[in-house]
């Protein structure tokens, strides 16, 4: 996380030029996993998940956003609903790095303008580059086959509220729909390992982040004044 860092120093330093007001802050809460290992539930995060954020407001309805997140995703065949996994009884454990840029959508004008306690929900998607191990089972034990990086598509709703003359809090779930199903084993990388395939290889991997953000901000205010 500590290159991410200096990603959101260089961000916050370049857009202090700029007649916008900006926001940078963080993200906490959890993960889960949706795939061919463990629970089917579509929220139910249970890992915790960390992360930054920096957005550039460029209207009252939408802003640039960015961030880096991180957090372990995990699944057991036990906990599921679904009686052919729990007699499988496979578990995985895996680490998300994810990079992610686009566009947020205020439902409401969201005025920063304004004294403090007014909110608006918004949705969230763009595109998300993010890091994981390659994983495979060997008679029915977790192996590794080293980390590559990919892509997916962030699909978030959330609501957020002014809380003070520089503070918003937001709370949020945010699936990612990835273009991967290796993130629990069911389809290795490596063609080599083919025969290890198993689930549903027409479905890829989803993973979602649930939580919290907080974020302050400054900057010159804008002025969204009518012409």
């Amino acid at each position: 996380m500590k290159k991410f860092f200096y990603i959101f120093l260089f961000l916050l330093a370049a857009g202090q030029t700029n007649a916008q007001l900006h926001e940078i802050g963080v993200f906490g809460g959890g993960s889960n996993f949706i795939g061919d290992v463990g629970k089917t539930n579509y929220v139910a995060p249970n890992n915790l998940t960390l992360g930054l954020l920096y957005k550039w407001n460029k209207s009252k309805r939408h802003s640039w956003r960015f961030s880096a997140m991180t957090s372990k995703v995990t699944g057991n065949d036990l906990d599921s609903d679904v009686s052919a996994r729990r007699d499988r009884g496979y578990r995985f454990e895996n680490r998300i790095t994810e990079l992610s840029a686009g566009l947020e959508f205020n439902f409401f004008d969201f005025d920063l303008h304004e004294q403090p306690f007014f909110g608006t929900p918004y949705l969230y998607t763009g595109l998300s580059y993010f890091k994981h191990e390659n994983l495979y089972f060997d008679a029915g034990q977790l192996r590794r086959d080293g980390r590559s990086w990919n892509f997916a598509i962030p699909i978030t709703a959330g609501v957020k509220m002014k809380i003070s003359n520089h503070f918003v809090l937001g709370l949020e779930t945010g699936a990612r729909y990835t273009f991967v199903d290796d993130i629990d084993g069911s389809l290795p990388k490596n063609s080599g390992l083919d025969g290890f395939k198993f689930g549903n290889t027409n479905s890829n991997d989803w993973y979602v982040f649930t939580g919290a953000t907080l974020t302050y901000t400054f900057g010159q205010n804008p002025c969204y004044c009518k012409e």
